[in-house]
């Protein structure tokens, strides 16, 4: 993944609540609208932020643009990692990463949410992969395509779980 630059990452958190307690849920998203990263935390904070790019980076490499909500965590870790030219902050620039929510709380709901951050961290990833994989752009595409496309796919996912 490292040789391939991504060149535009929106990151976002979200709110998940586990047990009647507040925890984030920071997500990475491509330009094509493909999670990235996702990571668990109990803060959100500048230390939370930083520890979440920097996974990120670590993984996927450096993009050549991040756009952000207006969030201080985010350019204060841009800051310390030296990114802060980067960062692009707009106040629909977002919309990206706020949309990739939407498949998430469907799922989450649809299992009574979460017992353990522990669970939240492991269904988040396995669901961005799986979402990944299946998310095709069906606007793009004619019918006959997309059909082709997506029993691909599905082929592909059996292979890997036999």
């Amino acid at each position: 993944m490292k040789a391939y630059t991504h060149w535009r990452w929106h990151l976002d958190e979200v709110y998940v609540k586990i047990n009647g307690e507040m925890h984030y849920l920071w997500r990475a998203v491509d330009h094509e609208g493909e999670v990235l990263e996702s990571f668990v935390t109990k803060e959100r904070d500048k230390a939370a932020a930083l520890k979440f790019i920097k996974k990120a980076l670590k993984r996927h490499g450096s993009p050549k643009a991040i756009t952000t909500d207006g969030l201080r965590s985010y350019r204060a870790a841009m800051k310390e990692i030296g990114n802060a030219d980067k960062q692009e902050i707009g106040r629909w620039a977002n919309n990206r990463c706020e949309n990739s929510h939407q498949p998430f709380r469907r799922r989450e709901r649809a299992m009574l949410r979460f017992r353990q951050m522990k669970s939240l961290q492991k269904f988040s990833s396995i669901h961005a992969a799986f979402h990944n994989h299946y998310n095709k752009g069906r606007h793009l595409t004619q019918r006959e395509d997309f059909k082709a496309q997506r029993s691909a796919a599905l082929a592909e996912w059996k292979s890997l779980m036999a």
